[in-house]
């Protein structure tokens, strides 16, 4: 290989201003600083009159930028979005047969939570590879569908709505974290809708949030799960929705400083136009990377089909045919110093594809990312693979 020295070709001339592309936590919002937390209530108890109120106004300014439905619950959950998507599958599955959709690391998880953990028998798991998604038209709607809306770890989405009836019988419970604050959501055609805010928010980690349906509150009114629930996944007592969660009462002690990081990311969504400028935002993010690939031989969309590239995940193949040619361990290792270089040199950090998917990279393109930023980027990209090819 060539040496490993920045002298090895012409160094880009332009530096991104923030190198932070990781896929979660993502970037912070432009311009923030820890200022942003002066006002955090640090010291005070989360019931406290003042608590409740921060967490509610979390609450209510996501769900307007979101354009969630009125009737629809919304409430902050522990553990992140994972704990969200844990506390929907053991509380609501089980009086249907159910189709999860498994095409990513994390819906991959999912699949496996209900059939090795929750073991319910009377399951399909609908797989595709890395780059696909499964036949949609494969999907039993009057079963209960576990999907993602967005592949965080493939660069995959659904492409619309259409695959989803507007009247389906069973439950669509659809993990959305890397969708959320960056695409549009059919709300009409989803019951359980999940995220955190260390996603397209830019937020710090550890909390969830969930919206559920009237459709899906039924469901936790009348059917009793046939498992014992731990506390933290129980929004139930005594056959009726514990309706404190939806209002502030969050069923753990979150942190204050998260709550105002929050709510301070909320805010600059606002300033950008709401959901519409959030989405953008991303998008420019995404025909940033697309310009640059359709001009570059060594790398090409993870992503198969146009219509479902990820505007958030964006996730990239190296496509070289001496790359190719490597085992999958030369291969991790040809990349990993490809990208020590940028990071020593302050230019991107975290770019590396996740470590179940196909060797390759990944560009956080959430709206807290400028697009300067990942236009300046890429010719860094170019310099750096140039230093690992063969000479």
């Amino acid at each position: 290989m060539n040496a490993l020295s920045p002298s090895a070709s012409s160094r880009p001339a332009i530096r991104p201003l923030n190198p932070c592309f990781s896929s979660g936590p993502c970037a912070k919002r432009p311009g923030w600083s820890l200022a942003a937390l002066d006002k955090a209530l640090v010291g005070r108890s989360h019931r406290s009159p003042e608590g409740r109120a921060r967490l509610n106004e979390v609450i209510v300014r996501s769900r307007k930028i979101l354009g969630v439905p009125e009737g629809w619950r919304v409430g902050i959950v522990p553990a992140s979005d994972t704990g969200a998507v844990e506390m929907a599958l053991w509380s609501l599955l089980g009086e249907r047969p159910v189709d999860v959709l498994a095409f990513e690391s994390f819906s991959a998880l999912w699949a496996q939570d209900i059939v090795t953990q929750l073991k319910l028998d009377n399951t399909r798991v609908l797989k595709a590879d890395y780059g696909q998604l499964p036949d949609l038209n494969e999907v039993n709607w009057a079963h209960d569908v576990v999907l993602a809306w967005n592949g965080t770890t493939s660069g995959v989405r659904l492409p619309s709505a259409n695959a989803i009836p507007a009247e389906h019988e069973g439950l669509v419970i659809c993990d959305a974290t890397s969708a959320a604050f960056a695409m549009d959501l059919p709300w009409d055609r989803l019951d359980v809708v999940t995220w955190s805010w260390q996603k397209a928010l830019g937020g710090e980690a550890a909390h969830g949030m969930i919206a559920l349906s009237p459709r899906a509150v039924e469901r936790l009114q009348t059917f009793k799960a046939p498992r014992p629930l731990p506390k933290i996944f129980r929004m139930t007592a005594k056959d009726a929705l514990i309706e404190g969660i939806f209002k502030g009462d969050t069923i753990n002690t979150p942190s204050m400083l998260c709550v105002e990081d929050a709510l301070d990311s909320l805010q600059w969504a606002e300033s950008v136009g709401g959901l519409e400028g959030l989405k953008a935002r991303s998008q420019a993010n995404l025909a940033a990377v697309a310009a640059w690939v359709k001009t570059t031989d060594w790398v090409s969309f993870l992503a198969e089909k146009e219509e479902e590239r990820s505007s958030t995940a964006i996730c990239l193949r190296i496509v070289a045919p001496w790359f190719l040619a490597l085992e999958r361990d030369r291969q991790m290792a040809t990349v990993k110093t490809m990208l020590a270089v940028l990071d020593k040199e302050g230019i991107g950090f975290d770019l590396a594809s996740y470590r179940d998917a196909p060797v390759g990279l990944r560009i956080w393109g959430g709206a807290t990312v400028e697009t300067a930023d990942i236009a300046a980027l890429l010719p860094w990209l170019d310099w750096a693979f140039a230093l690992v090819v063969p000479a």
